[in-house]
């Protein structure tokens, strides 16, 4: 039988897609002093030590920046304590799950809308026409902005994603006046600057939305800096439509692949949670991240040193054979399914609710209006060329 790998045509730096796929040891330093996480286990101790195992890759890899000149300085996912408990209490305020709840007559309306443009067509393309503009949109009108903007969002996010695939996170050579460098962490000028004009209009005139939330939002007198707002708003913009559309195509891709499990959510769209949790395990799109030690330590029995870069390889981790029974084969009832497809600890992602939400909502509307919803042979599918995420880039569905 051929390996979804192959029928994919994965690139082999997804090396754990791979049935035959071991890691000779859960923990490996290779010959430039990078120490490669593969293991589940020793991925959850580096997530939960995080006065050890840093966020900020950046102080390790580019040098640290003056103060206010950081090129993730707000950042969540570059934060450590006691800085990003004040920022995400602060976040939190206004991105609540009561608010994101909320969204979803909202994702439903935009998903029906974007699927009546398909409407009659043999062809749809997943990503294209549905899976990339649902999220963006859907931010978009959450952050206040005009959603007829979704092209500019997607030239910000494809030349951040163009960077990240030229600037490797083990590159020490690399220097953070270079642009490349700054769009691979998500330093667009453009995009802080159209954020930043929105920031401080909402300062002068407020509105009911996610960006007027984030400037009001404060614990114990102490608000967000115009910064930390902007790089929240990017970080969500960028990460979390993303991450969801990343999400949307992978779980199509598993159900095609799964036509019995497919047809049992077409029954019961009740299962979908349990689809989305296996296809953030099974098909992870946020396959890797980076942590940069901050003192000598151990992990597996392996000696970190201090100042050394440290790889998660979340995507093998997510096929640990120590954690999960049968980690090859895609089992929507699996339960419990701890995969680490959003972090763990204190940088589980903010935006896993939304994420969740406007995929169960995405998912369930697409097979209701599309029965006979199915790969095209003739058309392969696109893979985004990023080693940390897996997540396709063109998916051709054929719909009659």
């Amino acid at each position: 039988m051929t390996e979804l790998a192959d029928r994919w045509g994965l690139d082999p730096v997804y090396f754990w897609m791979r049935e035959s796929w071991r890691p000779p040891d859960p923990v490996r330093i290779d010959d430039n002093g990078v120490v490669h996480v593969y293991g589940y286990a020793e991925c959850v101790e580096v997530y939960s030590d995080p006065m050890t195992y840093s966020s900020n890759v950046e102080a390790l890899l580019l040098g640290e920046a003056a103060e206010g000149e950081s090129l993730t300085e707000g950042a969540l996912s570059a934060a450590d304590p006691p800085k990003h408990t004040k920022l995400r209490k602060i976040v939190s305020r206004a991105f609540t799950p009561k608010m994101v709840a909320g969204l979803a007559p909202q994702i439903t309306k935009v998903a029906h809308e974007l699927l009546d443009a398909a409407e009659g067509k043999e062809r749809l393309e997943l990503i294209e026409d549905f899976a990339y503009p649902l999220p963006v949109i859907v931010i978009a009108d959450l952050l206040g902005v005009p959603r007829s903007d979704h092209a500019l969002f997607k030239k910000w996010v494809d030349q951040i994603v163009a960077a990240e695939g030229e600037v490797s996170i083990e590159d020490t050579e690399a220097r953070r006046e270079d642009a490349t460098v700054a769009a691979a962490v998500g330093q667009v000028p453009e995009l802080i600057e159209y954020l930043r004009g929105h920031v401080a209009e909402r300062r002068r005139q407020p509105r009911d939305d996610l960006l007027t939330k984030l400037v009001e939002a404060e614990i114990d007198g102490d608000r967000l800096s115009e910064a930390a707002v902007v790089i929240f708003a990017r970080e969500l913009l960028v990460a979390g439509h993303l991450t969801t559309s990343a999400t949307i195509g992978n779980m199509v891709l598993c159900l095609d692949a799964h036509p019995e499990q497919m047809a049992r959510l077409r029954a019961d769209p009740n299962l979908a949670p349990g689809v989305i949790e296996e296809t953030l395990r099974f098909l992870t799109p946020l396959a890797g991240a980076g942590r940069a030690c901050v003192a000598d330590t151990e992990l597996a029995g392996v000696k970190v040193p201090k100042r050394s870069l440290v790889r998660l390889w979340l995507g093998a981790a997510n096929r640990d054979e120590r954690e999960f029974a049968r980690p090859h084969v895609f089992d929507p009832d699996r339960d419990p399914n701890p995969h680490l497809g959003f972090g763990r600890g204190i940088h589980f992602c903010i935006g896993a609710p939304l994420a969740r939400l406007e995929s169960r909502i995405g998912v369930n509307i697409l097979l209701d209006r599309f029965p006979r919803l199915r790969t095209d042979p003739d058309n392969a599918v696109e893979f985004r060329p990023s080693e940390d995420v897996l997540g396709v880039t063109k998916l051709p569905l054929l719909t009659s």
